[in-house]
């Protein structure tokens, strides 16, 4: 009997080690935690830029979690992630839509904002070049702009207007200031003035050019400063 087994009989070798079990607490992914992390922002601050590595991330975790035997988890995280990050790109389109339409309506209103800014420092310009003269009478308007600022109340420094205005260049709300004193009279006064503001960057910070002087009418012009012969403002 022993005879007829046969060396192809013989039992076949039983592996000694078995299947490799990872019986340590599994590590989650860091892979999967930057996926999640990108997917939240494509949704918050940074859809354009935060969707596509959200997706890449995410595909990359699940493949390393699925390789790593149990040594590694967070297959919820990045699910969550590489759904958001295709959820994302999705509304890119949308977003660009949504951002086509606002952004030049906000421009629009800003500068709208900064041209009536403009005009109500004209009206203040106006105010205190006529109170000037009650001031200071042997000279009805000032030679500097400085000489409307902050003072004694005196022809130097009247204290008409704050320090903002009462610098030569002045800027604001995206316009610049510049007043012009006009020639003086055989007794030394001046009997003239101009006003202009301008926008800062034509287009961007304001649209309208304005000029006033002693008349105390504000005018405006688009493309060009204003002067004299614009149209008043309505």
């Amino acid at each position: 009997m022993s005879a007829s087994m046969g060396a192809g009989s013989l039992p076949a070798p039983v592996n000694p080690v078995g299947p490799i079990v990872y019986t340590n607490q599994p590590e989650t992914s860091g892979k999967a935690i930057a996926s999640l992390i990108c997917g939240i922002m494509s949704y918050v601050i940074l859809p354009f830029f935060a969707a596509i590595p959200a997706i890449v991330l995410g595909h990359i975790a699940l493949s390393d979690i699925k390789r790593s035997a149990g040594r590694l988890k967070g297959q919820g995280m990045a699910l969550a992630g590489l759904i958001m990050g295709y959820l994302g790109v999705v509304l890119i389109p949308f977003i660009l839509i949504i951002a086509a339409i606002a952004i030049p309506n906000l421009l629009r209103a800003r500068m709208a904002a900064n041209e009536a800014s403009a005009v109500g420092a004209l009206r203040t310009y106006e105010r205190a070049l006529v109170n000037y003269g009650a001031i200071c009478p042997k000279n009805v308007f000032p030679q500097s702009v400085t000489n409307l600022g902050p003072g004694k109340g005196d022809c130097d420094g009247a204290g008409l207007i704050g320090s903002e205005l009462a610098s030569p260049g002045a800027m604001r709300s995206g316009y610049r200031f510049s007043y012009t004193p006009g020639p003086a009279d055989n007794l030394g006064r001046v009997m003239s003035y101009t006003v202009t503001a301008d926008p800062l960057t034509e287009g961007t910070t304001g649209i309208r050019h304005f000029f006033t002087d002693q008349s105390g009418v504000i005018r405006t012009s688009r493309g060009e400063p204003a002067t004299v012969d614009s149209q008043p403002i309505q």
